[in-house]
């Protein structure tokens, strides 16, 4: 891997990010074998729509969950269908509701009533019935997630608490179809229990809420929340021992006759691609201040906002960051790499132990598959973009390809930049 990276680093140049193609399929297989067929997979575009990877993805999971319409473009684009889309997003313009029923996309989550009755609005006028799910926003999540979304006031569903009123709607909306719920409460939790114990929160609410209401979920969206280790120390998941906690949970559900035919989806993203993406920097001046050795990049909170700290981080911890030609015999020492930006606050790591830095070496930060590219402000300060290098074929005779898009995102249409009143 090593040796590949700085082969890329060579013939590419940096700031580069670096995706393994067989690892992100390897993980999709390794979630199917641990729970056994009980779920379908669901790839969350935002975490990586790079739209050469997103094609080798799309065949092998049976769904993407896409929350723009640039999104349900970039599936178009790589060769998915709309009827293999779920449409989520807290702020779905008209017009991209409007385009998504068109396009006929498969599911659409309503998050709030008015979605819903503007989404029931544009199907009767299309003439047609929507496939929709409803999210629900939890009144608790346990701890040792990296974000909690349930319990709080948020953008995200509908409040568990407020649900009731709506429920007592479905079925008069003669352009909806009712295919389930929703749920995607927490992110980025590496602590088996957690999760599990999550996922028991989930059937509860589903089942509760279609006992109570009479209603047959065709499809169950369980937002995984499945975690990956970012810093020293961290474990990484035991799928067998999650998938020894949660399977027993989904046989049981599958008992519940209102629930038993229902699809269950797990929707991720950070957990099939984050640990088989590498960013890649280069040192570009070194200097000693005031008895710190501080080494200048040339990338920093510019192409990798989260590495640095600031994509939901409270407590700031670098990293696991290499020194790609380490000999292994140098001497580590404490450094502080700074990014290219004439900000203080573009920091890539504090006080990090490693092999002696000179100008021109590179550096590999791992865990970089997800949140990276697309998810940091590149224009600022107009340095130069990352390049985006797949890693593809066998491991004794690797294919690099650079599939490095034009811009941060697709162009933005012009159709959804209203309201829905032109």
């Amino acid at each position: 891997m090593r040796a590949v990276l700085r082969s890329v680093a060579a013939r590419h140049g940096t700031p580069s990010y670096v995706y393994f193609l067989n690892g992100v399929l390897q993980r999709i297989r390794n979630v199917r074998s641990a729970f056994g067929g009980r779920f379908d997979i669901s790839f969350a575009v935002k975490s990586n729509p790079n739209v050469q990877l997103l094609r080798r993805i799309a065949g092998e999971v049976e769904t993407l969950d896409v929350s723009s319409i640039g999104e349900v473009d970039r599936g178009l684009m790589c060769g998915c269908e709309a009827r293999r889309m779920t449409f989520s997003g807290p702020a779905k313009r008209v017009a991209e509701l409007r385009r998504a029923v068109e396009l006929g996309c498969g599911e659409i989550v309503c998050e709030s009533a008015w979605e819903i009755e503007k989404l029931d609005e544009i199907s009767r006028e299309f003439g047609r019935k929507t496939n929709f799910l409803i999210r629900i926003n939890p009144s608790r999540t346990p701890r040792h997630f990296g974000v909690n979304m349930a319990g709080k006031p948020s953008q995200f569903g509908i409040d568990e608490e407020d649900l009731p009123p709506v429920l007592d709607t479905i079925g008069q909306q003669e352009g909806l179809s009712f295919e389930g719920f929703h749920i995607y409460s927490g992110t980025n939790c590496i602590q088996e229990s957690a999760i599990a114990e999550n996922f028991g929160i989930f059937i509860e609410l589903f089942t509760r809420f279609s006992d109570a209401h009479g209603l047959q979920p065709r499809k169950l969206i369980f937002g995984s929340g499945f975690g990956i280790p970012y810093h020293d120390g961290q474990n990484q998941l035991d799928l067998a021992e999650l998938a020894a906690a949660i399977n027993p949970m989904i046989d049981e559900m599958r008992n519940h006759p209102r629930l038993s035919d229902a699809r269950c989806v797990l929707e991720m993203g950070r957990y099939l691609v984050g640990p088989e993406g590498y960013f890649l920097t280069t040192v570009i001046n070194e200097k000693r201040s005031r008895g710190t050795e501080i080494r200048m990049c040339d990338a920093g909170f510019n192409t990798h906002l989260a590495a640095c700290g600031m994509l939901g981080t409270v407590i700031r911890r670098p990293w696991q960051i290499s020194k790609l030609n380490a000999s292994g015999a140098e001497k580590e020492q404490p450094y502080l790499l700074c990014g290219p930006l004439c900000t203080t606050i573009d920091i890539l790591a504090s006080n990090i132990e490693l092999p002696e830095l000179r100008r021109g070496d590179v550096l590999a930060i791992g865990s970089s598959g997800a949140y990276g590219v697309t998810s940091s402000p590149v224009r600022f300060i107009s340095h130069p973009e990352p390049r985006e290098i797949l890693v593809a074929g066998s491991q004794t005779a690797p294919e690099i390809i650079d599939i490095t898009e034009c811009g941060a995102s697709l162009p933005n249409r012009k159709d959804v930049q209203t309201d829905g009143r032109v």
